[in-house]
C-alpha cells in the first residue's frame, strides 16, 4: 500500500473512533459527524445540533494530507491527533502541526511544513 493510501486510512481509522464513542455518550441534541474528501484528502470531525437554544456548528478536528504529510488544522482532542498517528507507526517528521504559526513550528517536535 502506498504512503498517501496509508496515511488516509490512518486518519479515517482514527476520526471514526472517535465519533463513534462520542455518538454513544452525546447528552445533547448533537450529533458528531465525519466529513471526508478522499479527492483532496480533507478529513473533519465535527459536531452539529443543538445544545438548549444555542445552534452547534463546531469543527472538533480537521486534517488534511499535504505534500506527503498530516497537516493538523485543528484538534480540540484530550490525547492529540499528532499522538494517535504516531502510535500508529507516523513518523513525527510527516506530522505538521498547522495550528501553531510558521514561526514557532521549529520549537514543536514536529515537521515544519
Amino acid at each position: 500500500m502506498d504512503k498517501l493510501a496509508q496515511y488516509s486510512n490512518q486518519i479515517r481509522e482514527i476520526l471514526s473512533k472517535h465519533v463513534n464513542l462520542c455518538n454513544q455518550y452525546s447528552k445533547h441534541d448533537l450529533e458528531n459527524i465525519l466529513v471526508i474528501d478522499e479527492n483532496n484528502r480533507h478529513y473533519i470531525w465535527m459536531s452539529v445540533g443543538w445544545r438548549k437554544s444555542d445552534r452547534i456548528n463546531d469543527i472538533t478536528v480537521y486534517v488534511r494530507i499535504r505534500d506527503q504529510k498530516f497537516w493538523i488544522e485543528e484538534d480540540w482532542t484530550e490525547v492529540g491527533i499528532a499522538n494517535e498517528l504516531m502510535a500508529l507507526g507516523v513518523p513525527k517528521e510527516d506530522i505538521v502541526l498547522g495550528f501553531h504559526s510558521p514561526q514557532m513550528r521549529p520549537y514543536t517536535d514536529f515537521a515544519v511544513a
